[in-house]
């Protein structure tokens, strides 16, 4: 059992930075070679359609408002994303993707499908069950873990 635990924790880890190495090259490509990987998951967090407020992005990514400021500013300047103060409360900060920031953001989820695709192609449906809810069960470790520590 101590080596099931061993494989189990290696490929945990040798995954994490394969996705995260993979992910960079992927998706910081030639066209958006003027952003990092994380100011494409900042605009990922965003979305599509009207866009979201400053502290609902900040909330998706487990940030500050602050530490997603000095991104958006770089985001702004770029021309990826729009900032507008809301109308009923000034207090309010909206952003929303332009033109540029949908395109990226269209790139990165094209990365997301070909590796789900990939996943899904080569297990059975009761092997995607089990996979799904191991993944399920991780997420819920990491996120109980974060709130304790």
């Amino acid at each position: 059992m101590n080596n099931v635990r061993e494989t189990i924790n290696t490929m945990l880890v040798k995954t994490f930075h394969e996705i995260l190495e993979l992910e960079e090259k992927a998706i910081i490509t030639d066209e958006f070679s003027d952003i990092s990987n994380n100011d494409m998951h900042i605009i990922e967090a965003i979305g599509l359609g009207e866009g979201a407020r400053m502290s609902v992005v900040a909330k998706r990514l487990n940030i500050t408002v602050g530490s997603l400021t000095t991104s958006m500013n770089s985001l702004v300047n770029k021309g990826y994303v729009a900032r507008s103060r809301s109308e009923k409360d000034r207090r309010v900060v909206n952003v929303y993707l332009l033109e540029k920031g949908i395109a990226a953001y269209k790139h990165h989820e094209e990365f997301h499908e070909k590796m789900l695709d990939a996943i899904m192609e080569t297990l059975s449906p009761e092997e995607l069950v089990v996979w799904a809810k191991s993944c399920d069960r991780l997420t819920h470790f990491l996120k109980s873990y974060d709130k304790t520590h």
